[in-house]
């Protein structure tokens, strides 16, 4: 199910994701095994506008390890995290870059190859979730140069509430990272039962326990759904959906002082190219006296 995942919607190769567990756990687990990776390293960037989940984990991952936590705002206007805003925040000491692919509440889209560019400049390791982008955004992990990734199959993934989630893991790094959780689905002879812990070579040493069968059995309808119908479909109409959303703010609460809080765009030429989607036509909107 890792790769129906990855073919339908990561653009990854086979052998580099998994669907288990919840996004929380894998998103602990992948965490934890990039700090043990530098452990010379004393810091973990993220953003203020993170899911609270992840800032929560990154925060007792940060007391038990040792390291510090720096937060980026980016809660100050822009919508979301610019390239020149995580510069500032990165340095020879920094060990992980956590970040969300779309910020939750504001919806801003990030340039996740520009930004894990800058975090590789420095040494560091990226964990990108990618809870509220897979299914409706043409992720494209492998040509990005992702490190590790999580996202959950219940939003967009339309496998249901509590449905598995996933972990990806590029495979340039599986021999290097070990989990904190050693469980017997990772164990390279799984059923002879033996005494000590020796892990799977693969995608597969990141695996922990049974995975809930019917659960995947849901995860496999929904991303079916997403491989016959095609990303690129799926995210024009989710454009126009946002558009007509854009349309109705402008023509309703923008003259009573709300504000759009949206970015229009990822902040540079190429990142709009590929986040944006033509125009539809004027769209027609009933007047005030025609509300209900």
């Amino acid at each position: 199910m890792g790769d129906v995942i990855a073919a339908a919607a990561l653009g990854a190769r086979s052998g580099q994701t998994l669907a288990q567990d919840t996004t929380t756990v894998n998103f602990y687990q992948l965490c934890d095994a990039a700090l043990a990776a530098r452990p010379d390293r004393t810091a973990v960037v993220t953003d203020t506008a993170n899911f609270p989940t992840d800032r929560y984990i990154l925060e007792g991952l940060c007391l038990r390890h040792g390291k510090r936590l720096v937060l980026v705002d980016d809660e100050d206007g822009e919508g979301f995290l610019t390239s020149d805003k995580l510069a500032n925040a990165l340095d020879s000491t920094t060990a992980l870059v956590a970040l969300p692919v779309v910020q939750y509440r504001s919806g801003a889209l990030h340039d996740v190859a520009a930004l894990t560019r800058l975090a590789h400049d420095c040494g560091a390791l990226t964990v990108w979730d990618a809870s509220h982008a897979v299914g409706v955004v043409a992720l494209r992990f492998d040509e990005d140069g992702v490190d590790l990734a999580v996202g959950c199959t219940y939003k967009y993934g339309n496998a249901g509430p509590g449905a598995p989630a996933w972990l990806y893991v590029a495979e340039r790094l599986q021999r290097e990272l070990r989990v904190p959780i050693q469980g017997w689905f990772a164990q390279r002879d799984q059923f002879a039962m033996g005494p000590l812990f020796e892990p799977a070579e693969g995608v597969r040493g990141f695996q922990v326990a049974t995975p809930s069968i019917i659960g995947l059995r849901c995860v496999e309808a929904g991303f079916s759904l997403i491989t016959e119908v095609g990303l690129p479909a799926i995210a024009h109409k989710a454009a126009l959906g946002s558009d007509l959303m854009v349309r109705l703010h402008d023509a309703w609460p923008a003259p009573l002082g709300f504000e759009l809080v949206t970015p229009a765009t990822r902040g540079d030429a190429e990142a709009t190219s590929r986040c944006t989607t033509q125009r539809p036509k004027a769209l027609p909107l009933p007047c005030a006296s025609e509300r209900r």
